[in-house]
């Protein structure tokens, strides 16, 4: 069990799919698809990521997954900066920051609630 701050509060669990770099979130995602380009399909599954980059036109894109039905499940994060922070909360995807995202691997089965992160 891994407890870090909730950004916004849920409960999801799902399987991970990770990013290890920063994610662009206004070029490296399409919220059509659900996709994050060289990380795959984040569409229902529990995205992880150290933090955001770029503009803040990036929280819209957050947002244009919910829209378009492709959203993650939850969004775990080592540091959530106000792109991610605005983004989860207009899109209320529940979203934790402040795990170490090391020890999570793409595949992996996890249950995110409120500040909680846990590996099933």
């Amino acid at each position: 069990m891994m407890r870090g701050r909730a950004i916004f509060s849920g409960t999801a669990e799902g399987e991970v799919v990770k990013c290890a770099r920063p994610v662009v979130i206004l070029g490296d995602i399409d919220p059509r698809a659900g996709t994050v380009e060289g990380c795959g399909s984040i569409a229902g599954k529990i995205f992880v990521f150290p933090r955001g980059a770029g503009s803040t036109v990036g929280s819209y894109t957050l947002y244009a997954l919910r829209y378009y039905g492709t959203a993650p499940a939850a969004i775990i994060v080592e540091e959530a900066e106000p792109i991610v922070v605005a983004g989860a909360i207009i899109s209320e995807i529940p979203t934790v920051d402040g795990i170490d995202i090391s020890v999570l691997k793409t595949g992996m089965r996890v249950r995110v609630k409120n500040n909680e992160v846990e590996i099933i």
